[in-house]
Parts: C-alpha cells; structure tokens; sequence
C-alpha cells in the first residue's frame, strides 16, 4: 500500500479529525460542533451550485410576490445573451464553456438591475460576460461580472443627453425587497452557507461589520435614534450584495489579510458614496473601484489563485491550494493524505 501525501500549507498543521478552532496567520473564528463541519463537506463542491439554488428560489418568490414584475422577453433576453457571450468567449480561447457562471450573473442582474428596454438588459449581459475575457490581469478577471455590468449601464445611462434612448435606461432599487428581518436573515443564513463552502466567509462579515460600525457612528454623531442605522442593516438588497456579489471567490485577493482589506475598504467606500454623496447606488460602484485596486492586493501578497472544482470532480482533496488561506473553511478545506 502507497501513501501518497499532498503538500501542506506550512502554517497549516494537519488534523484527523475536525476542529473547534481554525487558526490563521490573520485571526482566528470558533467554528460550530463537528456536525457543522460535516454539513458543509457534504454539500457540493462547487459552491455555484448552492448559489444558484438560492437566486433561483429568490428570483421565484420575487416573481410569486409580485416584489418586481418580468416579462417573459426580459428573461430570455439576459439568459440568451449571457450564454452566447459565455459561449463565444469561450470557443475563442479554446475553454470549455462555464454554463454555471453565465446562469448566476444572468439572475443576479435579474434580482438587481431595472430597464424597460429588454435590449438594454441584454447588453448589460453582454458586457458583463464579456469582461471575464477582456479585461484580465495575472491569470484573473478584474471586475465581478454582474457588478461591472450594472455600474457600466448606470454611468452610460446617466451620462446620456436627455432624451436619447439610453437616458435613464437602466437603474437599481436596493428598496425593492424592503427591510423584512425574516428576509434578510434567511438571505444572511444561506449566504453563510454558500461563502463557507467557497472559503470567502471572512469577506461578507468583514464588509458588514464595517458597513454596520460606520452607520452606528453616523447615527451618533448625528444623534439620529439607533432605529435608523438598524432599519438600513435591514435591507435585504444589502445582504444579497454582500452574500452573493461581494464574495465571489474568483474576483476578491487569495489571502485572508488581502480579503478582509478588500471588504473594509469596499464598505468604508459605499459608506462614503451613500450618505457623502448621497449615491444610492454607492455598494455597486465601491465594488467597482476596489475590484480596479484588488490586483495591488494580489501583487503584495501572492497565493495561489482560486479555481472552480471541475464539474466531475468527487474528490475533495482535489479543491483549489488558495482555500488553504483561509480562516473559515470546513475540514475537507484540507489537503489530506490518502491511501491508495
């Protein structure tokens, strides 16, 4: 019998068994018992399938509530021209073709961006795709595609004389999902979930914990009642950001100190955008502007670069070396030895 061993991260020791505490060279988080840790591994390996199960049941209870209303042509027009973009793309560096990216970035601007022209959808599809091949830099995408696809509609449709067909073409309504506490706990749940199987969970807490600090603090300087700051950290747009766009594994730094720079400097920005400059679409351009600064981030502190599990992939060993970095993962997070 053989035994093959994988390399290690040398700042991770190796545990048989599942542990109550990960450590990082950042800090550390108590994790839940070993059942918690067994309950993630179980689920499957690439976390795009557990986030497109949770957008595709918010998108249908959208639709059953009438929160927002689609027509049929709106839909059809997103998915076709994200997926032919996916597919052109991908013929012309000769990859194979990531339905699972196309299908989230299709329904995240579905659950986030607003035109009445099905065409102007299909361009923020477009573009949004689009940039996953364009605009790269060491082997990464730079921007997160939905993110890039709607700040690039609301620059052009707010930069257009009035009057032209793109004037006013495409907006965002963060209030559209109101400040329901069951809602945004059960996004704020599920989220949690998903960015622990992708090993981005220090992302979404880091941003909301700065982005909730600020407010508190605004609140008291101002000597607003604390009901205001709690009514905004109620919105359920804000949890769907911070959950499902912000901590997308492929456009966020490798390192744990590099993410959590990342998602503090992403709210402290928004913060800034919103209620400075009274921007109420500051969460998406902050995450525009940081994704330009995230390459400096990588250059400082270089890790391996985080890839998607192939989709036939059943082996857990087989996850990408940079989930190794971070302090919140699961125990099959791991490389292990295994016998042969």
């Amino acid at each position: 019998m053989v035994r093959q061993s994988l390399e290690l991260n040398s700042d991770i020791p190796l545990r048989s068994t599942p542990s109550k505490r990960v450590e990082s060279s950042v800090f550390w988080i108590p994790l839940p018992t070993n059942a918690y840790t067994r309950f993630i591994d179980a689920l499957p390996e690439d976390p795009r399938v557990l986030q497109l199960c949770a957008l595709i049941t918010l998108f249908s209870y959208g639709l059953i509530t009438k929160v927002f209303s689609f027509e049929p042509l709106k839909i059809i027009a997103v998915f076709s021209a994200a997926f032919a973009t996916q597919f052109i793309g991908s013929l012309i560096n000769a990859i194979r073709m990531d339905t699972r990216s196309a299908a989230v970035t299709s329904l995240s601007l579905l659950l986030l961006l607003r035109a009445d022209n099905p065409m102007i959808m299909a361009l923020a599809a477009s573009i949004a795709i689009g940039s996953k091949f364009l605009i790269r830099l060491y082997g990464k995408h730079i921007f997160n595609p939905a993110n890039i696809g709607i700040v690039t509609l609301l620059i052009v449709s707010s930069l257009m004389p009035v009057g032209s067909s793109l004037s006013g073409a495409a907006w965002t309504t963060p209030g559209q999902w109101g400040t329901a506490i069951w809602l945004a706990a059960l996004l704020a749940g599920i989220g949690f979930i998903i960015t622990s199987r992708a090993a981005r969970l220090d992302i979404p807490l880091t941003f909301l914990a700065v982005f909730a600090g600020l407010a508190f603090a605004r609140a008291a300087w101002l000597g607003d009642p604390i009901s205001i700051p709690i009514h905004r950290l109620q919105n359920s747009a804000l949890m769907l950001f911070a959950f499902f766009m912000i901590a997308d594994p492929k456009t966020t730094p490798d390192t744990p100190l590099g993410r959590i720079l990342f998602a503090g400097l992403t709210a402290t920005l928004a913060h800034w955008l919103i209620f400075q400059n009274f921007i109420s679409d500051g969460i998406f351009y902050a995450l525009a502007i940081m994704c330009i600064i995230r390459p400096v981030l990588d250059a400082i502190a270089l890790a391996p670069a985080y890839t998607w599990p192939k989709h036939h992939n059943q082996n857990p060993a087989c996850r990408d070396a940079a989930q190794q970095n971070s302090p919140f993962k699961s125990n099959s997070h791991f490389k292990r030895k295994e016998r042969h």
